[in-house]
């Protein structure tokens, strides 16, 4: 029997990785600190994931069993598996490392040579990489060693938009037909699993930021023009005329950066951007926009979905009006809920719009951070 260990057992974890894996074949263990949804996934042994789209389907997750991560049954569980998933959230990943690390000298004790590929399937740029030097920090040099030979870290990317719609049983997920896991062949070590709905990425990069300049720039931005409109999810938000020409328009702009950085087909390209638009239009799923619109800070970071595709496209003298619109509807983000909104805003009260612009997004041109406050200043009046 195959087992992988998926380390988180939220909507992502159950809905997306863990489900495609229990489909081929694994015996699927959900690694999570949340007591109450381990004990339901042993008490239950499935639950079912709702695909809700223009054809809606249930499709029942089988072979699955739960353990705490902080046990010391985690490690000894991570000595037999034969892969590795996560989908916790980045700053969870240096948390789970020394397990991990634990795992693999276990391995290298028992004199195990299967080989170990472990995957971070989070929504930011070579997760599994930096999983990787949390997880080598924990080693030693012996242990190092080992891991070089036996234990891959291939980075990937993932696109599904799973909300959190609470069911019936509350283990049970609601997901969109659509899905991409884009995993990099060349860094898995040993055999590679065959997996379906799992595909081997010659460039991976080209589909990280096709994802990150489409899927989460244009999400990001219809969420925050949503918020500032009053609107509550995600569908309702983009049924707007105004938004959905202003966000349409910045995925275009991210998109000709794109085509131009990684030689893209333009045509297959915009089609690609209207698939996403029609996903965003999904009435079924009632994507908060509190939830997409979170940690505003991160999104607007320097390499994130909203100032990173702004600059490619800039780099290639393209224009970046209304992904400089996004921006500016960012920054007006007020969700006291939100610790990253809050401190967003404090920023914005204690040094002044211009130079919290500047430690934000890390850009420092003039032109263009006069630019975002215009746009900070006028994106109300223009929805």
């Amino acid at each position: 029997m195959k087992t992988a260990i998926q380390f988180g057992a939220g909507n992502i974890g159950r809905g997306f990785i863990g489900a495609l894996l229990s489909q081929a074949g694994y015996h699927v263990i959900y690694a999570d600190v949340n007591q109450a949804v381990i004990d339901k996934i042993n008490a239950d042994g499935k639950y079912t994931v709702h695909v809700m789209d223009v054809a809606c389907q249930d499709i029942p997750i089988t072979d699955i069993s739960g353990i705490n991560s902080t046990t010391p049954e985690m490690v000894d569980a991570l000595a037999e598996a034969d892969l590795v998933t996560t989908a916790v959230g980045l700053v969870i990943l240096p948390r789970i490392a020394p397990t991990i690390a634990q795992g693999i000298a276990k391995r290298k004790a028992q004199g195990c040579t299967q080989a170990l590929n472990i995957i971070a399937c989070e929504n930011a740029i070579r997760a599994s990489s930096q999983l990787k030097e949390a997880v080598y920090g924990a080693l030693s040099e012996e242990d190092r060693a080992y891991a070089d030979e036996y234990v891959g870290f291939p980075d990937c990317s993932v696109d599904r938009i799973v909300p959190p719609v609470k069911s019936e049983n509350f283990i049970d997920v609601v997901v969109e037909n659509y899905y991409e896991w884009n995993v990099e062949k060349a860094s898995f070590k040993g055999e590679i699993p065959e997996i379906a709905g799992m595909n081997l990425a010659e460039n991976l990069m080209a589909y990280i930021e096709r994802k990150l300049f489409t899927l989460n720039t244009g999400h990001a931005i219809t969420a925050y023009l949503g918020t500032l409109k009053g609107y509550s999810t995600i569908d309702e938000a983009i049924a707007d005329e105004k938004i959905y020409e202003i966000v349409h328009a910045a995925m275009t702009e991210s998109g000709d950066g794109l085509i131009r950085k990684h030689g893209f087909d333009a045509e297959a390209h915009y089609h690609y951007i209207d698939k996403i638009i029609g996903r965003f239009k999904n009435p079924y799923l009632k994507d908060d926009v509190t939830r997409v619109g979170r940690e505003p800070l991160r999104k607007l970071s320097p390499t994130d979905r909203l100032t990173k595709p702004m600059m490619t496209a800039y780099g290639y003298g393209l224009p970046v009006d209304h992904l400089i619109l996004g921006m500016g509807a960012a920054l007006k983000y007020n969700n006291p809920d939100d610790a990253q909104s809050a401190e967003m805003q404090n920023k914005l009260k204690e040094h002044g719009l211009i130079a919290a612009i500047q430690e934000i997004t890390g850009i420092t041109d003039a032109e263009l951070v006069g630019r975002i406050v215009n746009a900070y200043d006028t994106v109300a009046s223009q929805i």
